[in-house]
């Protein structure tokens, strides 16, 4: 990598939170560069969510610093706060589409946030190509999150997630809940979106398919920090029995052969 994908998009350094008493991170390290998509893994509870919301600013960490675009995250204004939420879309577990709106509706939410001066027309316009760039038909804009199947909503949270054209991804467990062609499908449109917009994405997952398959490298959060980070052919070797358990178990191994395979049979 050279030029603008050498640039550390996302950099913690000292990361402490803490809930009351418990102690979720500790001294924690973390960066990514432009353009890579990281899959973090951990243990439950081992606070994959907890640092995502403190890169984009929903929890502020006890001690540490996050850095966003170069930006410092804790320290910033109102204003620039808001210039770094328009770089970023999320995906949150489970979707979190408002119930009450329409699938067009819920896209159009961060449209009608960050830029009140589009007209309607305009704005209705958006939603639909973020709903097509997300691989849903047409129709399922007017349809409300109840009317959709698991791997519907999905889909819709990702398009909310692409209406201001970030520059981040944030995916949190976006595969969870999905059958295994679903799933299949869904990591693919990820690789595709990347690729074609030039999307960074950071990607919380227990999918060890979707590790092989799209992951230009991992980090594993355990004890507090996270232990190791790099591409996964190192990290899945890392000396410590979690890891171990994770990466060399009988999943693991499947998922090993499936992306070998599956490397095979492109080459």
């Amino acid at each position: 990598m050279s030029g603008l994908q050498d640039e550390a998009i996302i950099e913690v350094r000292g990361l402490r939170n803490q809930f009351g008493a418990q102690v979720v991170h500790e001294r924690l390290d973390f960066s990514m560069r432009r353009g890579e998509i990281v899959g973090v893994v951990g243990g439950s509870g081992s606070g994959k969510s907890v640092l995502l919301r403190s890169i984009i600013g929903l929890v502020r960490p006890a001690a540490g610093q996050v850095r966003l675009f170069g930006e410092d995250v804790l320290s910033a204004s109102d204003k620039q706060r808001q210039a770094l939420e328009r770089r970023c879309g999320v995906l949150f577990q489970n979707g979190a589409l408002f119930s009450s709106l329409t699938v067009a509706e819920n896209v159009e939410v961060p449209l009608r946030e960050h830029h009140r001066e589009l007209p309607d027309a305009v704005r209705k316009r958006l939603s639909a190509l973020k709903i097509a760039l997300a691989g849903l038909p047409a129709d399922a804009g007017a349809k409300f999150p109840s009317q959709l199947s698991g791997g519907m909503v999905k889909r819709a949270a990702l398009a909310r997630a692409l209406a201001l054209d970030p520059d981040i991804l944030f995916l949190d467990e976006p595969t969870a809940g999905l059958d295994p062609i679903g799933a299949a499908a869904f990591d693919q449109l990820i690789l595709t979106l990347r690729d074609s917009l030039g999307l960074t994405v950071f990607l919380i997952t227990h999918d060890l398919d979707t590790l092989y398959t799209i992951c230009d490298s991992v980090a594993v959060i355990s004890r507090k920090r996270v232990l190791a980070h790099g591409p996964l052919c190192e990290v899945e070797r890392f000396d410590d029995p979690w890891v171990q358990d994770y990466f060399q178990g009988p999943r693991g191994r499947a998922a090993q052969n499936a992306a070998s395979l599956h490397s095979h049979a492109r080459g």
